[in-house]
């Protein structure tokens, strides 16, 4: 089976110039549910012209060795192995010979498709006064399950993220009761101040009272 990917207007393929992350596959999918396979390998040095071919291996679990399912060339795909048939799509680089997503969707996963998925990066990087060829591959390691299930490291980060919120809490609070016992503080201290200016005053106004009658 032979897809054509999608051209510009003016029938030229366009060269890859976006950023690149290499982010790892999510590792369990879904029977009867769509699944992506993430394989991205990005250039070392991205200025640098270069095209790249893919394939996909496939090694079913209990079985030894990879067998060739699926392979893209910037333009054309094919899917080799019957037991994929009309349910691999690519889903990755587009309008570009310079691949660095290879990432291709899984269709109506079954529990066959458990296993080790390998892509690989057949790339040709373009120098002034020469070519270089290389090549990388990735692996993703499949399992199909009948329900979606949390991942322990999901279920670890709500856990900490709740931790944290409660800690927040508590340490405003502590806040809260510090602020309040040292306004409280600052306030019977200004308080004994202005008693004792009060009184100052009082008494000095007294003497000068004192003073005037004796004075007369």
């Amino acid at each position: 089976m032979r897809a054509r990917a999608e051209r510009g207007s003016d029938n030229t393929v366009s060269l890859c110039s976006g950023a690149c992350a290499e982010v790892d596959s999510d590792t369990e999918a879904v029977a009867g549910q769509p699944f992506k396979l993430g394989c991205i390998s990005c250039k070392m040095r991205g200025e640098v012209e270069a095209s790249a071919t893919v394939d996909w291996l496939f090694r079913a679990r209990g079985e030894a060795d990879f067998v060739h399912i699926y392979s893209y060339d910037g333009e054309a795909s094919s899917i080799i192995d019957e037991r994929f048939q009309d349910r691999m799509e690519w889903h990755g680089s587009k309008k570009t010979f310079d691949l660095q997503d290879a990432s291709v969707d899984l269709l109506n996963v079954t529990f066959n498709d458990s296993g080790v998925y390998r892509c690989i990066f057949n790339r040709v990087l373009t120098y002034e006064h020469y070519e270089f060829s290389t090549t990388a591959s990735k692996e993703v390691h499949l399992t199909v399950v009948a329900k979606a299930t949390r991942g322990t490291a999901s279920i670890v980060s709500e856990v900490m993220m709740y931790v944290s919120i409660i800690g927040l809490q508590l340490w405003l609070l502590v806040e809260m009761i510090y602020c309040y016992r040292k306004i409280a503080a600052a306030g019977e201290e200004a308080l004994r101040a202005s008693a004792a200016e009060y009184l100052a005053i009082a008494s000095e106004s007294k003497d000068n009272c004192a003073g005037v009658q004796v004075a007369e």
